[in-house]
């Protein structure tokens, strides 16, 4: 049997071994094999020999390695595997929602790790090396099964949480048959609700704080599978005396010379766009900065503010909503990260499915639901959407 010869601490759960033969080996828990509690991850990943140096084993025999860094964990391999996806830095730092320069600085941390170039940098922009193609297909499976250990931890200690992502108003969108549904199908299952404000369209799903989420479309959707539940037709969020308030509809030239509200710098910067009415990188129209639909219905009754909603919602007094005729309808969806098999996961995305595709077909929100303001929130077109398998 192998001997451990070195071990890598990988985001405190996770550590990486060498063993003989040059092979890397993973494990999560808090100590080696051998010293208590681990489960192995199915993955061995090979190792360069020449970035490696021997060590002697009790029977002074060379056939244990240890890497010659120690400076390695999830995050930097997740950082790596975003940009191998985009093939472009730019693109993948508003992915990981950061700046760019760390992500430069933090994909050349690994190369030096790694003592090999792993992505080619040109003009054309950023191919991968053989050793980065290596290094993207181990790195995705060992971020997909990290990503598992806190579902199988629960289910083996028999108590299962499913964590429900919202964005502002879309559990009450959702309405009671979905939660009837699900507790009669899954009785002994904890759910806990997470409500995110308009910030973040993922409702903490791309930071991995949640297991699916109920929210709307558009938004950068790498890697994200969605499901559509229902298209709402989009409006104009107005005061009661503006004058355009008495038109049966209106376009986006109509409000030209009005503030339009802005998601704060750093939105996903699809679903900041279209919200503002505008493309992705095209000048933002001017307007105060929003979080939360509060702030949204409350400048718009203070100030006169543009604000985008779904239509069908009743207003609070002050205000109207007048359809916007060259906008698409807003869906509202069901999104879970598209490498996630949990069966539990994919059973919530099935009840969701069964109980929207009558309204889905009609195009009407079933009986029974009801959906506050979301005068700040982007629709979406049906088009990039994935149907739940």
């Amino acid at each position: 049997m192998a001997e451990l010869a070195h071990v890598l601490d990988l985001d405190d759960r996770v550590r990486i071994g060498v063993l003989r033969h040059g092979q890397l080996q993973c494990w999560v828990g808090a100590a080696a094999p051998g010293r208590g509690g681990l489960m192995r991850l199915n993955r061995s990943i090979p190792v360069q020999h020449r970035l490696i140096t021997p060590v002697q084993d009790p029977l002074n025999k060379v056939d244990t390695v240890q890497v010659s860094s120690t400076v390695m964990d999830l995050r930097l391999l997740r950082y790596f595997v975003t940009v191998a996806e985009e093939l472009h830095f730019r693109r993948a730092a508003e992915r990981l929602q950061m700046s760019q320069p760390p992500l430069s600085r933090a994909i050349k941390t690994l190369e030096a790790d790694f003592g090999t170039v792993l992505l080619r940098r040109s003009a054309s922009g950023v191919s991968l090396t053989a050793a980065g193609e290596v290094l993207y297909r181990e790195a995705r499976s060992l971020l997909e099964q990290a990503g598992q250990i806190p579902a199988r931890v629960a289910a083996a200690a028999g108590d299962v949480t499913l964590s429900v992502g919202t964005l502002s108003d879309t559990a009450e969108q959702a309405g009671p048959r979905l939660v009837a549904a699900f507790r009669e199908r899954h009785p002994a299952v904890h759910v806990r609700v997470r409500e995110t404000d308009l910030g973040d369209p993922t409702a903490g799903l791309r930071a991995g704080r949640v297991d699916v989420v109920l929210t709307r479309t558009p938004f950068e959707d790498a890697g994200i599978s969605t499901h559509v539940l229902r298209y709402d037709p989009v409006g104009v969020v107005l005061r009661a005396d503006d004058p355009l308030a008495g038109r049966d509809i209106l376009r986006v030239r109509d409000l030209d010379d009005r503030p339009w509200f802005r998601l704060p710098e750093g939105t996903d910067p699809v679903w900041r766009a279209f919200w503002n009415a505008t493309t992705r990188g095209a000048p933002h129209r001017e307007g105060p900065e929003v979080r939360t639909i509060q702030e949204c219905l409350q400048a718009v009754l203070w100030n006169g503010t543009i604000g985008l909603s779904p239509l069908g919602h009743a207003m609070p007094d002050g205000l109207v909503a007048v359809p916007l005729a060259d906008l698409p309808p807003s869906p509202l969806v069901v999104a879970w990260n598209s490498t996630n098999r949990d069966p539990l996961i994919h059973s919530f995305i099935r009840v969701a499915a069964a109980i929207y595709r009558p309204s889905l077909e009609s195009g009407q929100a079933p009986a029974g639901s009801r959906a506050a303001c979301t005068c700040a929130e982007p629709s979406g077109t049906p088009t990039h959407t994935s149907v739940a398998p």
